[in-house]
């Protein structure tokens, strides 16, 4: 069985002023508690990634292994780029009542100045969505900048995740770095750190069958 869950101001989440990794880790809690799961395998790509190690850190005894998607325990280091991707989202201006694709387009044309990378700016293109005829951001933009520090640092933890856990790597990302290994090993001492080559930031998106492949081995028999 597979979930996928929408973190807080992101999706069809409800929004909240909060932003911070305990409070996504207790969403997660309390969506297990919800549904009477009493152990998972969690797995997350960038902020979800983060999310899913700190509750691993935070409550070991709901996460049976981890997979970590192109990011790591410590701080990222692209706070301005990211403040950069906000503002752009902020800025882009789309006339009532056209066409999804039409409004697409013309958000496309607007973030790429800011965006360059044309997988980055369709990631971010799936939260432009028509409520009553007009084209706005489904994501909490507000919130997001407001705590894009939070985002981008991690909590500190003492006590290690003592689970097997899978870090799997874009070959072209720069969101995680050797330099990383240290921290990951010292948190998640049966970490194994796998290479996707040939993908960028959104390994799922950019090598989706290595994704995969790479999950599945990662997985216990049936």
């Amino acid at each position: 069985q597979v979930l996928m869950l929408d973190a807080r101001n992101h999706g069809c989440s409800p929004h909240s002023p909060m932003m911070s990794y305990e409070a996504m880790s207790l969403d997660v809690q309390h969506l297990l508690h919800h549904l009477r799961i009493p152990q998972c395998i969690v797995l997350g790509h960038s902020m979800g990634g983060k999310t899913a190690m700190a509750l691993a850190l935070q409550r070991p005894d709901l996460v049976e292994r981890l997979i970590s998607v192109d990011i790591s325990p410590v701080s990222t280091a692209c706070v301005s780029e990211f403040s950069a991707y906000i503002a752009a989202m902020k800025a882009v201006k789309i006339p009532d009542g056209v066409s999804r694709s039409a409004a697409r387009q013309l958000a496309d044309k607007q973030l790429q100045p800011v965006i360059q990378v044309p997988q980055i700016r369709q990631f971010l293109l799936t939260s432009l969505v028509d409520v009553q005829g007009r084209y706005v951001w489904r994501v909490n933009l507000e919130a997001i900048s407001n705590h894009l520090a939070d985002i981008m640092n991690f909590p500190m933890f003492h006590k290690p995740y003592p689970g097997p856990a899978l870090f799997l790597r874009g070959s072209n990302s720069p969101y995680m770095s050797s330099k990383d290994y240290p921290e990951i090993r010292r948190l998640f001492p049966k970490a194994n750190v796998q290479f996707i080559e040939g993908a960028g930031h959104i390994v799922h998106q950019d090598k989706f069958e290595e994704f995969i492949t790479a999950v599945l081995n990662f997985l216990p028999p049936p």
